[in-house]
């Protein structure tokens, strides 16, 4: 085995973030990651995935974004380079290749198995994020097995896709733009749309999060919402980062000839039901974009804030009062569904007693009940904007000093070595 005192699990931007402040307070630690920095940013995008939140908000602890267009928007290969420059800049100590395939409690605290070895230390943070595993509903059995299956973990370009329709489900930031692309492409898709959140790109002037990190609705503390689960279930954004700076919604995706449907209910070979809540949802959408729009406004008359004119408010869900409740795929031509349906965590390497009856880990801003076993990076962990990249460098600065606490209270002395010589011990 090999001993050091705290194991990080990820070397994503919630990982690395974890090594500076670590690095900071000369902690002995390994920053284990499967593939290479920021693999998923690698292997688990599609070729012309942009982020959604402007580059000034690409910011970790000890470096910001510093390039030429902070109004951007970052490709995926743009942001693999800035945290590999982000890692160099403080020499993080990452294991490449080290695939993580048990933790337990033992030895001086975790025993961590890995493709790469057995590591052991006092404390474990689980940096792995909140979008792990393609959440696929269990209806997908259903479909007949002509129809191809994708999830966008998967999906490169809509060249790869079969020849034919494709039916693209889920309707917030992932789906509209998958949706937009493969239309694009020439081929018939067909949306069906759940819950989401509804926001343009630009308001009055500014880019959306710019007013949202303005008003510090994204710093936004868990302990101050009055209830944090309803809040952590709430829709994703609708939202799409484009040089342009264009927004991305169904009445849009509509005028160029998308056909937008409700939730998808029931799948029998190659026939499909949905409900007939597409009206509901949108418009539930939409009163939520109005009451952000007033919000604005209000923020923007209290505060003097330069803004441009108030823009006109055209609600979407009249549109949608005729959408069709059932698709026979063979008729449609439809020969693949791309599944956008969301994101689950899967710990199932993890053998702790942390985890709840739906498989999530249990914790109070990122402190589990078992001491020395912390997690980062999560949705709402603990601020609104925990699972973007500089809410996970805020949340980390804020762990570190608890995952100091604990290794003080947990390491004995050895021969008066300080703790920040970082040696590493093989059992």
């Amino acid at each position: 085995m090999i001993y050091t005192e705290t194991i990080v699990i990820g070397a994503g931007q919630a990982g690395l973030a974890m090594s500076r402040c670590l690095s900071e307070r000369t902690r002995q630690h390994v920053v284990l990651e499967r593939g290479r920095i920021g693999e998923r940013w690698r292997s688990e995008r599609w070729d012309s995935l942009r982020l959604l939140t402007p580059n000034w908000q690409t910011r970790l602890p000890g470096m910001v974004y510093d390039g030429s267009d902070p109004d951007g928007f970052m490709t995926a290969g743009e942001l693999r380079a800035w945290l590999a420059r982000y890692a160099a800049s403080f020499a993080a100590p990452v294991r490449e290749g080290a695939a993580v395939h048990e933790v337990r409690e033992g030895g001086r605290g975790f025993v961590v198995q890995t493709s790469a070895g057995v590591w052991t230390a006092p404390a474990v943070v689980i940096a792995t994020g909140h979008s792990d595993t393609p959440s696929v509903p269990a209806l997908a059995a259903d479909l007949s097995p002509a129809i191809a299956q994708v999830v966008p973990s998967d999906y490169r370009r809509a060249a790869d896709l079969p020849r034919g329709g494709v039916l693209v489900v889920g309707a917030s930031a992932t789906g509209v733009q998958l949706a937009d692309e493969i239309h694009a492409s020439g081929r018939p898709v067909t949306l069906a749309v759940g819950r989401h959140t509804r926001l343009p790109r630009r308001y009055r002037g500014h880019d959306i999060l710019w007013w949202l990190d303005r008003m510090g609705l994204l710093a936004q503390r868990a302990a101050d919402v009055h209830d944090l689960r309803l809040s952590r279930g709430q829709p994703s954004l609708q939202l799409v980062g484009r040089p342009d700076h264009a927004s991305l919604d169904l009445a849009t995706l509509q005028d160029r000839g998308v056909c937008v449907t409700g939730r998808l209910i029931g799948a029998a070979h190659d026939h499909l039901a949905f409900d007939d809540d597409l009206v509901a949802t949108t418009a539930a959408a939409d009163i939520k974009l109005a009451e952000l729009r007033q919000r604005i406004d209000r923020f923007i008359a209290q505060e003097a804030v330069e803004a441009g004119p108030v823009e006109p408010f055209v609600p979407i869900w009249p549109r949608f009062t005729e959408a069709p409740t059932r698709l026979d795929l063979t008729a449609c031509g439809i020969a693949s569904v791309v599944w956008a349906t969301g994101f689950r965590r899967d710990y199932s390497w993890l053998r702790v007693p942390v985890l709840d009856g739906r498989g999530e880990l249990r914790h109070d801003a990122g402190v589990t009940s078992v001491p020395g076993l912390f997690v980062l990076g999560l949705n709402f962990m603990r601020r609104r904007n925990s699972s973007f990249i500089g809410g996970a460098g805020e949340d980390a600065r804020e762990l570190a000093p608890l995952i100091c606490a604990h290794l003080d209270r947990s390491l004995t002395p050895v021969g008066g070595r300080q703790h920040g010589q970082a040696i590493s011990v093989t059992l």
